[in-house]
């Protein structure tokens, strides 16, 4: 059993990634009183003219791995608030220098450093979050009292979760640039690409500073962006695992971009909260939206987006990814009041933990690892449009596609490699 880190009086915390997202964690972090801003790295100069406004004098870096080698020994933690596929490289550097992890969602860029992340979590015995910051509101914390402890639609036969964003349509290509415009000066577009093969800048917009989550390279699309926010509240209810398998239809992908739509189903072991020895949660996303017929429940097409439909043997649970939770049909649930989870702040209940040094207040990794798992399973799946996919989580491996395995981790750029961590 690991024994928590003496309590300290300031965490001494540096952000990576300062930018759009980045600015959100970075700025909520330090408005927490006990954090003390020591150091702020972003590969974009140009990101760094908000940070100075308002903690002047800080050393800046553009990248990481000077950050570390020199002040090391002044940072107690840092964020993570990148593009997806250098998410690991730099947590797992991190957690090796013994710094706490907030790292955005999805955790990783695969399957297999999703595994690496969480187990090398548990070793160094560091406090970790993962950016799904809806995990702490009410609507997510209240799915799961309506559902364990309150019993209001009884046990959850299949699951509806949908959401209008398409994979890919930031940057309005579906292949690489004819013509590639260099990095401007301010960006470090070497570190930026980080793990990745090198390829050239393109132009603003294109990769840097947002439109990386189109491409398989550097983002996950709208599986990878949106499951961990969509699907957390099903983890979290239902007490799910891993997925038994996953099957993926969608609108067409070539070796570049993600799909625009795309349906997925994963079918997970049932629980003491589902209903059956299964449990199945059928995906939307790029405007595709599910068809029901459920009386007493309005139609897919009317239904707020993005949500998730449970479906029970004693009703229906409309989780909101913002919004109240609702219950159908109305009339039988017109007198229940939604339960009162308290108070959560997810950025500094993740400080509070680590000036405690205490992980079993915040041992996200662990929960993240295998919702990350999934999601980039979801990817994976999207590579065989129409096979089924058996997935066996012990052995990190697809029974039935062996083929399918070389996409739960990828190749490396020298000298930017994730290493495997012995559990």
């Amino acid at each position: 059993m690991l024994i928590p880190m003496p309590a300290k009086s300031k965490l001494r915390f540096a952000a990576i990634g300062c930018h759009n997202m980045g600015w959100k964690d970075v700025s909520t972090i330090g408005q927490h009183p006990q954090v003390e801003m020591v150091a702020f790295c972003d590969v974009d100069s140009r990101h760094f003219e908000r940070a100075e406004k308002q903690w002047p004098g800080r050393p800046k870096f553009n990248d990481f791995r000077v950050l570390f080698d020199k002040m090391a020994g002044e940072i107690d933690a840092v964020n993570v608030t990148v593009p997806d596929h250098s998410h690991a490289v730099i947590a797992q550097a991190a957690m090796r220098h013994g710094l706490h992890v907030y790292c955005q969602k999805p955790l990783t860029h695969t399957v297999w450093e999703a595994r690496q992340l969480a187990a090398l979590a548990k070793k160094q015995g560091v406090v970790t979050r993962m950016g799904n910051q809806i995990h702490s509101e009410f609507q997510y914390r209240a799915t799961k009292l309506i559902v364990q402890e309150h019993k209001k639609i009884g046990k959850v036969k299949e699951i509806h979760t949908w959401i209008s964003a398409a994979g890919h349509g930031r940057s309005g290509l579906l292949d690489r640039p004819a013509n590639p415009a260099p990095p401007p000066p301010e960006v470090n577009w070497d570190v930026w690409l980080g793990p990745a093969a090198f390829r050239e800048f393109g132009g603003e917009r294109i990769y840097h500073p947002f439109a990386w989550r189109d491409w398989q390279d550097f983002g996950s699309g709208s599986m990878g962006d949106n499951g961990c926010h969509l699907l957390d509240p099903l983890y979290t209810a239902l007490d799910l695992t891993q997925p038994l398998s996953v099957t993926s239809d969608h609108s067409g992908m070539n070796d570049e971009v993600w799909p625009a739509q795309e349906t997925v189903t994963f079918v997970y072991p049932g629980t003491p909260y589902t209903d059956g020895d299964t449990l199945t949660i059928h995906w939307y996303d790029g405007g595709r939206r599910p068809n029901w017929k459920y009386e007493g429940v309005p139609s897919g097409a009317e239904m707020i987006q993005p949500a998730s439909l449970l479906v029970g043997t004693e009703g229906y649970l409309l989780v909101p990814h913002w919004g109240t939770p609702k219950l159908y049909p109305e009339a039988d649930f017109a007198d229940y009041q939604l339960p009162d989870p308290g108070p959560a702040h997810h950025w500094h209940d993740w400080v509070d933990a680590c000036l405690k040094g205490d992980t079993s207040l915040s041992d996200s990794f662990a929960y993240a690892g295998p919702l990350s798992e999934a999601v980039q399973l979801g990817n994976v799946a999207a590579r065989f449009p129409g096979r089924t996919l058996e997935w066996d989580p012990a052995a990190m491996k697809v029974r039935n596609l062996p083929e399918a395995d070389a996409f739960l981790t990828k190749s490396y750029r020298e000298g930017w490699e994730v290493d495997a961590v012995d559990a």
